[in-house]
């Protein structure tokens, strides 16, 4: 007996089949019985049935273990598990999620797959068909399917459909029984050679994810349809061209509604033999669609009884001298990367929730979403229309695996060339596996045209993107061909198109501020620069936005960016020990090889609540810029690309330590253009009598409410500097000169209101008692130090220095302590000098730290130091201070600096000064990935008070940038934890506090470059002097 195995290829492992059975791809829309069910949107009226719910589901290893004859309606089901649809099958029971960024986890053998390991899903379930149904075709719709799926309808093979994030349609009607039940089925692979162009940065999960419909069309149904708005060379009147293609005869209609309901146009023309009719609507000055003011007209087509509604935004795209415009005007993306995600469900999102996030990037200033790697979610796109997004549209191809094969094959000889240089090598050589393989080009162009063809009108689709890291070969070329044979209107992108061969966008990643702006002199390019990716959100982060941002308005080619990311990918999970739970990253559900915590790289954390980086992104891309103040003139600039200032209303008040007062509401000039500056004029300023500090604060709200937030929200808030820091001046002591007791290993130090106790042998405070109060834990007194627990941004660049360094382990070790009493002064003071140093290496900061105690109990610290610049010194270091614990009771925390919140040198412009207080935990940013956290920068003082009103404060005098830190946390409990829960066990009972003089900027280096020069704490002679009270 002779036989083979399999019998026939696989269609999940044959690189010629994409499609089995399916419609031709087309428009989103629903049919409707009616105009005013049309135009209500509400799917309930349409002529659809959805399908998702709960299913019957049966997962093997393999798909040649999927039950045989389980398609059939007699097939017994009874024992089968439930399963939500939508939904994936590894966030529901079955098997585990698996995260990598760049590396395929299956082997890489394109087009094959797998045979074994290639899990498959087999889901059950019955329907009736609706009697209004009756007599019309029947369709199922699949909204996505990772990675690929035969459906069957009553025991017959429908058909088979890949390409996970795109839509599948299959006609039933012969198969269904529109009297009795009828029984879906549908077999989803893990796996299929499309997998090979789905290798995006994210969870790898497998499912019917997306939303599954059952739709009815009559005999006489519109097929598809596109629309298209060109507006005329003054960007004043428009044509709207609209093709509607047909099956079957009789009248079509087309309706033109504004946003209050009112016709604008309607006509009639009739389909009698023919594929499609054309309409060519001349619309005099129609409100014009932008992401700032997305004005909104709908278009209801009928035909067949039937009625189809879809929004319309009349704009223009058009690039003009290397310039991309709208409506004629310059844009700036002030953009996020937004991968699908849902901390319990994955990429199955519900709506909204979906929705709650895009209302957050609104109010957050946000313009703009890269649907990155993947077509999002159908329903983004309305929202995005509704409440003003521009969507960099992106098709579902990433193959970035391939380059780890190539890049682990270079010879040592080019290991030795640059990273640049290695990448391009890799890059080049990389392409031939799919990109610049003429085999996969039907698999590539699918993918094209579906983006495309579902999205074509949408009026947030303003530029179609390719895909992402997947190199460059001619398949790039044949999308890109694919895309303006059915949609001239709009640019298209991709950045791994170095020479902009086939993309009308030049794109980078992660360049150098200071760079970028030498890349947008390039003659080579003339095109406008976007960068795709920008300012890597991982963690504590990121830095130094504001050098990207000014970057993007000086240079008109330099057309903004898009964050990486939106949100921390974490997926809500179990301690299977104390069921405690925590936001699982790579590597948590035993996923090897995985990428670990680089899916913790969003502005939003896991459960998508704002970080200290969305914040400070809100402020970075503000769109009033407060330039300078002269007298009671402000100069102010409008950075909205379409729109004036006519929605806000500005609130100026002067703002200084223990001192706020409102100068009231100040006229904003009407009408003022987009990218132009104008004066603001002042009342009388007021500034208080003393010779403080003193900022003039001017905040810019909406002066009415919008579909995304109300009256009232705070759209920009900008601080100048009108006087100095006021110098601090000791007065003269009145009180007796402490009291000095010595032993051979300690002073013991008293005065009226203070006792101290000196240690000589670690040269520092071990006990100071006020009225009787100890402020000092367990003997842990200020400690001069240089380190603070790392953020995922330090840890590639300065970090792996910092470890080489040991830097961690480095601590003061007394050389000598010296003390004298000063009764003019009533004062003792110890002088210590020290070397702080690590084990293992010889490098030292050599240190003179003078402690002089006051009669009148207070404490000053002055501090110097100079590295001693023998080997192996550290190039930076993470920051300069003193770390003091103070006992539990002590709570209660105020300031006057930067805040309210978290801030860092180049983190800190959304934090403006004034009076704050917090508690500890308060002040505490609870990270998905537990790192260094909670610093406040430009404090001028700062008081740490217990509940019975026991208080240590700190002053810093005219000294600049310092900062405080306080928490139930130590640097080595942040380092050791790898998820909260974990954190939470070394919890403190005292409080940790920090005064630091200096700090290292937190930068981007986790994907990205590393903290900017000007933000590097390098390690240089120093001197800093702190007040205690």
């Amino acid at each position: 007996m002779a036989g083979t195995f399999p019998t026939s290829k696989p269609d999940w492992s044959n690189i010629n089949v994409i499609h089995r059975g399916t419609l031709p791809p087309r428009s989103s829309f629903f049919l409707y019985g009616s105009y005013a069910q049309a135009i209500s949107q509400d799917l309930k009226y349409s002529r659809s049935l959805n399908l998702s719910g709960t299913w019957k589901f049966y997962h093997c290893n393999n798909p040649f273990e999927v039950p045989q004859g389980f398609d059939q309606p007699s097939f017994d089901i009874s024992q089968w598990a439930d399963i939500q649809v939508p939904g994936f099958w590894q966030l529901q029971g079955w098997a585990k999620p698996h995260y990598s960024n760049v590396n395929y986890i299956i082997p890489v053998d394109p087009p094959n797959v797998p045979y074994e390991g290639n899990q498959t899903g087999s889901y059950v379930r019955k329907f009736n068909v609706p009697e209004e149904f009756a007599g019309h075709q029947l369709r199922l719709r699949f909204e996505g399917v990772d990675s690929a799926f035969h459906v069957y309808i009553n025991g017959q093979e429908i058909g088979y459909s890949q390409g996970a994030r795109n839509p599948s349609e299959f006609d039933i009607t012969a198969a269904a029984d529109f009297v009795g039940v009828n029984t879906l089925a549908v077999k989803v692979y893990q796996y299929c050679d499309g997998s090979y162009l789905e290798d995006q940065d994210q969870w790898r999960m497998s499912g019917i994810f997306r939303d599954v419909f059952l739709l009815a069309f009559p005999e006489s149904h519109i097929k598809d349809f596109h629309v298209q708005t060109l507006l005329d060379a003054d960007y004043k009147d428009a044509d709207l061209i609209t093709t509607v293609h047909v099956n079957g005869g009789g009248p079509v209609g087309l309706t033109l509604i504004d946003h209050e309901g009112q016709t604008v146009v309607t006509q009639s023309k009739e389909a009698s033999g023919v594929s499609h009719v054309d309409f060519n609507i001349a619309i005099s000055e129609p409100r014009k669609w932008s992401a700032e003011d997305p004005q909104l007209y709908k278009l209801i087509l009928s035909f067949g009884g039937n009625f189809i509604v879809q929004n319309v935004g009349f704009r223009k795209i058009e690039i003009k001298d290397g310039i991309y415009t709208i409506n004629g005007k310059r844009i700036v993306f002030r953009g996020v990367n937004r991968h699908e995600h849902h901390p319990v469900y994955g990429r199955a999102v519900p709506y909204e929730f979906m929705k709650s996030d895009l209302l957050t990037m609104k109010r957050c200033n946000i313009n703009s979403i890269r649907t990155c790697h993947q077509p999002s979610d159908r329903r983004l796109y309305d929202l995005a229309d509704e409440l003003g997004f521009w969507i960099i549209d992106e098709a579902d191809v990433e193959c970035h695996g391939f380059a780890t094969i190539d890049r682990t094959a270079l010879t040592e000889e080019e290991k030795r060339k640059t990273f640049a240089e290695r990448i391009e090598l890799v890059y080049g050589t990389s392409a031939r596996w799919t990109t610049n393989n003429p085999e996969w080009k039907t698999q590539y162009v699918d993918r094209a045209v579906q983006l495309c063809a579902r999205d074509k009108n949408s009026p947030c689709v303003i530029m179609c993107s390719l895909g992402n890291e997947a190199f460059y070969g001619c398949n790039f070329q044949f999308m890109y061909d694919a895309i303006k044979s059915m949609d001239k209107t709009r640019p298209i992108h991709y950045e791994g198109d170095r020479e902009t061969k086939s993309t009308d966008i030049w794109s980078q990643m992660y360049v150098q501020p200071e760079n970028l702006m030498e890349e947008a002199k390039n003659s080579h390019h003339n095109k406008p620069l976007i960068l795709c990716e920008f300012a890597n959100a991982m963690g504590n982060g990121p830095g130094n936005l504001k050098e990207y941002i000014d970057a993007f308005y000086a240079h008109p080619r330099l057309q903004g960016g898009h964050v990486w990311q939106w949100a921390n990918q974490g997926i809500e999970t179990k301690d299977p020990a104390t069921g405690e739970l925590f936001y699982a990253f790579g590597g948590d559900f035993g996923d090897v090889p995985n990428n670990s915590t680089f899916i913790l790289d969003g502005l939003v954390s896991s459960k998508h609540t704002p970080t200290p980086g969305l914040i400070e992104y809100r402020k970075a891309i503000e769109p009033v810029q407060v330039k300078y103040c002269e007298g009671q003139k402000v100069i102010i600039a409008n950075r909205y690309d379409m729109i004036s200032l006519d929605h806000l209303k500005c609130e100026a008040s002067i703002v200084s330590d223990g001192f706020k007062k409102s100068l009231g509401e100040v006229d904003i000039p009407r009408g003022l253009p987009p990218q132009t500056e104008a004066t603001l004029v002042l009342p009388n300023l007021e500034l208080p009598i003393s010779d403080c500090e003193c900022f003039l604060q001017l905040d810019f709200s909406l002066n009415s409410p919008t579909p995304w937030a109300d009256c009232g929200h705070l759209i920009a808030s900008s601080q100048l500097q009108l006087r100095g820091i006021s110098t601090f001046a000791k007065p003269a002591s009145i009180s007796p000169t402490p009291s000095l007791i010595t032993t051979p290993s300690s002073l013991h130090i008293s005065s009226t209101k203070s006792d101290w106790k000196f240690s000589l042998t670690v040269g520092r405070l071990t006990s100071w008692k006020k009225d009787e109060a100890e402020l000092i834990h367990a003997g842990l007194g200020p400690e001069l130090g240089i380190y603070r627990a790392m953020t995922d941004n330090d840890v590639k660049i300065d970090g792996l220095d910092w470890n080489e360094k040991f830097v961690f382990l480095s601590q003061p070790h007394t050389r000598s302590v010296s003390w004298q009493t000063n009764h003019q002064a009533s004062s003792i003071e110890v002088i210590v000098h020290a070397r702080l140093a690590p084990p293992v290496l010889s490098w030292s900061i050599a240190t003179t730290t003078t402690y002089t105690f006051y009669g009148d109990g207070t404490l000053h610290i002055h501090c110097a130091g100079k590295p001693d610049g023998g080997l192996n010194l550290p190039l930076t270091i993470p920051r300069l201070g003193f770390t003091l614990a103070l006992p539990p009771s002590f709570e209660a925390v105020e300031w006057f600096g930067r805040g309210p919140g978290e801030s860092y040198k180049d983190k800190k412009l959304s934090q403006l000064f004034g009076n704050w207080s917090a508690t500890v935990d308060e002040l505490f940013f609870d990270y998905d990935h537990p790192q260094e956290t909670s610093n406040r920068t430009d404090v001028r003082w700062v008081k740490v008070s217990s509940c019975d009103g026991v208080s240590l404060k700190a002053r810093f005098g005219t000294q600049d940038g310092f900062s405080f830190m306080a928490s139930h946390y130590t640097s080595k409990d942040l380092d050791d934890a790898a998820h909260p829960y974990e954190l939470r066990r070394s919890k403190k009972k005292y409080t940790v506090l920090r005064l630091d003089a200096d700090h290292h900027g937190l930068g981007t280096g986790a994907c990205g470059p590393k903290t900017l020069e000007q933000y590097a704490l390098k390690p240089k002679e120093f001197t800093f002097e702190i007040n205690l009270e």
